[in-house]
């Protein structure tokens, strides 16, 4: 009888840990962190998209249009000063692009364009030569061809119809790398890891596990936590820092996040972390509907009398009110607190509500992120 109530009381025990144990995730270091040595550069330039069918800037109300016109064709030797272009086939575009890290001159990227003036759709069109510049100043790639648009917008004279954004679009391997960025991978004689989501848990299971692998490989420990964010691995005498990185970033590791809910009040959008909980509150929520309604009536005067034609005025008023039962809410865990505010019955919004009131009650345990 003894051993029985043992091993249910054990396995009691046990699953009230695991319930209220915090969870982890098991995650690749590539995939939680980056090398601070090949952080992306962003690029930007001014150009223009030729070949629209009427759909471009109208020049006299962009005049930056028509002045980058001309300097283009006189560039390319045609003079046209002292005339004005009517064209509307010509649209003025910002160009932003992301230097990846390590990366060669030759090789390719994507761009991004974007109407300066007011062009109505840049579908069909083809950006020209276009210099992208670094916050340096100097020229790191060229961007040119065709602009792919995935919104459409089609017209007539009664009616209209837009999908998506007709003013922006992408180049998909448009612009060619000019020039290399100055700093090289091998030059260094440590690594940096960056969190992506700074926590001091991670960032120390990630020192442990790196100084694991490098006790067994290299007879010592090489990496440090310095905060939440950085952890610092320091290069051995006899590794290669390309291979020594391609190891690293495969270790696995268990990564740790602040309980936090994340709530979108535009889309009705609610995002519960794995480690929210709630202690203990009771919660009721309840809708007052009124709608009034108006029926006015039309009274008729008695044939060959005197009287005129009234309206008499009908209103009719009508209040409903919804829900308002008191429900306890205990969220131990994920499962349970989401049991529970099912329990309730209440729309989207409605959670939304009820998780603010219960954080400014306190009793919600996590982060709340309104977007």
């Amino acid at each position: 009888m003894i051993r029985p109530f043992l091993s249910r009381l054990l396995g009691l025990l046990v699953g009230l840990a695991l319930s209220v144990a915090p969870a982890h995730s098991a995650a690749r270091v590539k995939d939680v962190a980056s090398l601070q040595a090949g952080r992306d550069n962003q690029l930007i330039g001014y150009g223009l998209v030729v070949g629209l069918q009427g759909t471009g800037d109208s020049l006299r109300s962009s005049p930056f249009t028509e002045q980058a016109l001309q300097s283009m064709l006189q560039n390319l030797g045609i003079n046209t000063q002292g005339e004005r272009s009517r064209a509307k086939n010509v649209a003025a575009v910002l160009v932003t692009a992301t230097l990846p890290p390590f990366a060669s001159p030759g090789s390719r990227i994507d761009v991004t364009v974007g109407s300066l003036g007011d062009a109505t759709s840049l579908r069909g069109g083809s950006l020209v030569m276009t210099s992208l510049t670094g916050a340096d100043g100097l020229i790191y790639a060229v961007a040119q061809g065709s602009v792919v648009v995935t919104g459409f917008n089609a017209q007539g004279d009664a009616a209209s119809i837009q999908q998506g954004v007709t003013t922006a679009g992408r180049v998909p391997n448009g612009a060619i790398i000019e020039r290399e960025l100055p700093a090289r991978f091998k030059d260094s004689s440590d690594l940096v890891l960056q969190l992506r989501n700074p926590d001091f848990s991670t960032a120390v299971g990630m020192a442990d596990a790196i100084n694991r692998y490098a006790t067994a490989q290299y007879g010592g420990k090489i990496a440090e936590a310095r905060d939440s964010q950085s952890v610092y691995v320091a290069k051995p005498k006899r590794a290669d820092l390309a291979r020594l990185m391609a190891e690293v970033e495969n270790l696995v590791i268990e990564t740790d996040v602040p309980a936090r809910v994340v709530i979108n009040e535009r889309t009705g959008t609610i995002v519960i972390g794995q480690d929210v909980r709630i202690s203990e509150v009771a919660v009721s929520y309840g809708t007052l509907t009124v709608q009034v309604t108006e029926m006015p009536q039309v009274v008729q005067p008695e044939p060959f009398s005197r009287g005129v034609t009234a309206v008499e005025p009908n209103t009719d008023i009508v209040a409903q009110q919804d829900g308002g039962t008191v429900a306890i809410l205990h969220g131990p865990n994920l499962r349970t607190l989401v049991s529970g505010l099912n329990s309730i019955g209440v729309k989207p919004d409605g959670i939304i509500s009820i998780l603010q009131g219960i954080k400014s009650a306190g009793a919600l345990q996590a982060e709340l992120v309104l977007q």
